[in-house]
């Protein structure tokens, strides 16, 4: 597993994204490596609590990698949404195992999706969050439509997705984002110490506790597929090529709209 780190100590493992030349951004091997490592945490029973974090200062995951979709056509837009919700997002949002998001610098895109995902979300001062997927003619497909608004609220969960706006970390806490905000070299101690707190508790107790609390909000709800379709949708309009072209080239877009 080139692209991750897992460490287990105890009771906790710390599964780190080891992309830092790329400031950790998610491809489709990255993913595809960390649900294999949720599988290999599930079958240490003596590990009650993981860590997600990002190598590096500058970034938990930065966002997809872009070049790896941007010729992508409507059906295998879906797929890419469809898959990854399936293959990682939902799985950990329904892993048995409380985890715990360690968000070092930047989480955008994919990077903010797969922090809403955990079920608990803690953030560096540094850090900067958003789901900038307009900007490129898309629309957040991994579940960032719907957990966004289960955070924090439909118009505010409106607002940054059609603004493409990036937040301070006090920001998200402010919003419900994010649980605390701590300094970046207290970060994973503050995530230690809470998952020490945690790993202390009933397992049998934690996963019912899950599987309650996501109940309110099921993956196999209408609007997640509702994102799947509508993302893949994207990838057909004109406006996805100017998007993804301009990032490329790194220059403003100009969406012609209709």
């Amino acid at each position: 597993m080139a692209q991750l780190k897992i460490e287990i100590q105890g009771p906790v493992a710390t599964v780190t994204i080891n992309r830092p030349e790329k400031l950790n951004a998610l491809n489709r091997a990255l993913i595809q490596e960390l649900a294999d490592s949720i599988e290999i945490i599930e079958k240490h029973q003596e590990v009650r609590v993981v860590i997600l974090t990002g190598e590096g200062e500058k970034a938990f995951v930065a966002g997809a990698d872009i070049s790896e979709f941007a010729h992508f056509n409507q059906t295998q837009g879906e797929t890419l949404s469809a898959e990854g919700q399936e293959k990682l997002f939902n799985r950990i949002e329904n892993f048995t195992k409380p985890v715990i998001a360690a968000i070092n610098g930047f989480a955008l895109g994919g990077g903010l999706e797969l922090a809403m995902a955990c079920h608990i979300r803690l953030a560096s001062n540094n850090a900067r969050l958003g789901l900038p997927e307009v900007s490129l003619g898309v629309i957040p497909g991994y579940g960032g439509t719907q957990r966004l608004a289960q955070l924090i609220g439909k118009g505010r969960a409106m607002e940054l997705i059609c603004s493409a706006q990036m937040i301070s970390a006090d920001e998200a806490y402010r919003m419900g984002l994010v649980n605390k905000v701590v300094a970046l070299e207290e970060l994973l101690g503050e995530a230690q110490k809470l998952a020490q707190k945690i790993a202390a508790n009933s397992p049998n107790a934690i996963r019912a506790a899950i599987a309650a609390l996501n109940a309110q909000y099921p993956t196999a709800h209408p609007g997640y597929q509702e994102e799947v379709r509508r993302f893949g949708s994207c990838f057909g309009h004109p406006d996805f090529e100017e998007g993804t072209t301009a990032f490329l080239e790194k220059r403003k877009p100009s969406f012609k709209g209709a």
